[in-house]
């Protein structure tokens, strides 16, 4: 998912998003579909980065259609207004990050969380789309409606914790696959006397002052790797104890190409081309990794070797039992991690805990760790759909019984797509994709005179599981996801290129998505 905490003039960092706030709060679903009769054309569940791209994109390719976005939180941004720990960033570049239709223009391609939160409320401002979305308003149900061709949602007001329906004849669910009211916490053995404070990255507590004090972070994912660099500025002493190592990719945070391109280029056009120069660089990376992962991983190390003190122990720290990117690389702008173990500011070690202690962490090798403050940067908790249930004519569906189609629907689900982002590239990418495809599904149906959409899965054969990652958040909701198959328009691709050409130009009436009505 996944940068420091931006300060405004006076050093208020809750200042600085204040000001970036809507000025519209929970239970404001006063206009459009949610108070009238007639069914929306369009209903939007989520308002970050791919409810946002789903709006500007009916807005702008389908502008007859009526549509709405609900937001169970009271503010946008999603993942952007929802982590505040220290370091939040980007773990990938914001041209990529960054939406097609608004060029990244700040100085930093690794941005700050604050900036990429001023970016998205910049792109609901400008594209006109604030008016349509409805802040606490969280769905809980939606049942699709044969006789209707719609689907009836069932919505829950957070003002006053209320229901009420709105019929929608598509839904676009971009709520995103994790849970936003906790993260995995592993039930650790003895935490119960441990005297220190014992947080999560998800709940940071507001003015946490960690200044002078041991600090030890729980994990080697995308969360820790910018935590600690982060806060060894002030702490007393940052460790990263990690079970195993996590490869590690070290990035200037300012593009050097995409600087010289704006030097040159209208901004438009040098947007584009450094956004194609990283998606190609990104898909070079992931297919060398597949096809040659000793010599990616010998280039990786290498990397870390020339940032980190002579003599370091690479092998224990930063050398993982598996292939790159068979879990996602770690990001590191500048090498900011490497330096600051350089410095002496952060160490990582190595080891497994036995229990923790009134001081801190007694670990399996015998060594002891002391800690005023204990983070678990140990991942999140996925969910499918926002957890919300649905259901077809009042048969529940069951999302491990769902298979993918074209990385959008689901076999036997009408009028309903998904965006779900790549994992071995940016999220948006994917998004961005998905909101056109809608776009020229609604618009195929229009000109045809057709209501229903439903693909038609019965071909898909040689069922896999949702991602071939091995990172523990997947593995340990694999038995909640939908399924793949082996061939397209079933298997789900993790390549931009092949989805531009499937989504963007291939034929909407291909044979399998089956139309009513």
């Amino acid at each position: 998912m996944g940068s420091l905490l931006s300060m405004s003039a006076d050093g208020h960092p809750d200042r600085e998003r204040a000001q970036l706030s809507t000025s519209q709060t929970p239970g404001n679903a006063h206009t459009l579909g949610l108070m009238q009769g007639e069914p929306l054309d369009v209903l939007i569940v989520g308002a970050g980065i791919s409810g946002i791209s789903a709006g500007v994109h009916l807005r702008r390719e389908c502008p007859e259609r009526r549509f709405e976005i609900l937001e169970a939180r009271d503010r946008l941004g999603g993942t952007w207004d929802l982590f505040r720990y220290p370091g939040v960033r980007s773990d990938s570049d914001m041209y990529t990050l960054g939406f097609s239709f608004k060029p990244w223009t700040e100085r930093k391609s690794i941005a700050e969380g604050p900036v990429i939160l001023k970016y998205l409320v910049d792109t609901v401002r400008e594209f006109g789309i604030g008016q349509r979305i409805r802040y606490g308003q969280r769905v809980v149900e939606a049942d699709w409606r044969s006789a209707d061709s719609a689907w009836t949602v069932t919505i829950r007001n957070a003002a006053d914790d209320s229901l009420r329906t709105v019929q929608a004849r598509f839904l676009f669910m971009c709520c995103g696959y994790y849970r936003y009211d906790h993260g995995y916490m592993p039930q650790f053995p003895g935490v119960a006397q441990f005297r220190g404070q014992l947080l999560h990255p998800q709940q940071w507590p507001e003015h946490l002052d960690y200044a002078g004090k041991n600090v030890v972070v729980i994990g080697s994912g995308a969360t820790a790797v910018t935590l600690v660099p982060a806060m060894a500025d002030q702490a007393a002493k940052v460790t990263m104890l990690q079970r195993s190592p996590s490869w590690m990719f070290s990035l200037p945070a300012v593009d050097r190409i995409a600087m010289a391109l704006r030097a040159v280029l209208p901004l438009r056009a040098a947007h584009v081309l450094t956004r194609w120069k990283n998606v190609l660089m990104a898909i070079y990376i992931f297919r060398a990794s597949r096809k040659r992962p000793q010599k990616v991983g010998a280039f990786l190390m290498k990397q870390a070797a020339k940032e980190l003190p002579p003599g370091y122990d690479l092998n224990t720290h930063f050398k993982p039992h598996y292939n790159p990117w068979e879990q996602r690389l770690c990001l590191l702008p500048d090498a900011d991690l490497f330096k600051s173990i350089s410095a002496g500011r952060a160490e990582v070690v190595t080891d497994q805990i036995e229990t923790f202690t009134p001081q801190g962490l007694k670990l399996k090798s015998g060594a002891e760790l002391k800690a005023d403050i204990v983070v678990s940067a140990t991942g999140l908790e996925l969910q499918l759909l926002g957890d919300a249930k649905l259901s077809i004519d009042g048969v529940p569906v069951v999302g491990s019984g769902l298979v993918n189609y074209k990385g959008v629907m689901y076999g036997g689900v009408p009028n309903l797509a998904v965006t779900f982002g790549y994992t071995n590239a940016s999220w948006t990418l994917k998004a961005d994709l998905t909101s056109l495809y809608v776009c020229r599904l609604l618009n195929h149906m229009r000109d045809k005179h057709i209501k229903v959409c439903t693909p038609d899965a019965s071909g898909a054969t040689e069922l896999q599981p949702w991602v071939d990652f091995s990172s523990g958040y997947f593995q340990r909701a694999a038995h909640l996801l939908p399924k793949q198959g082996t061939v397209n328009p079933f298997k789900l691709n993790q390549n931009y290129i092949s989805d531009l050409l499937a989504l963007r130009y291939g034929t909407v009436d291909d044979g399998v998505l089956r139309f009513a009505g």
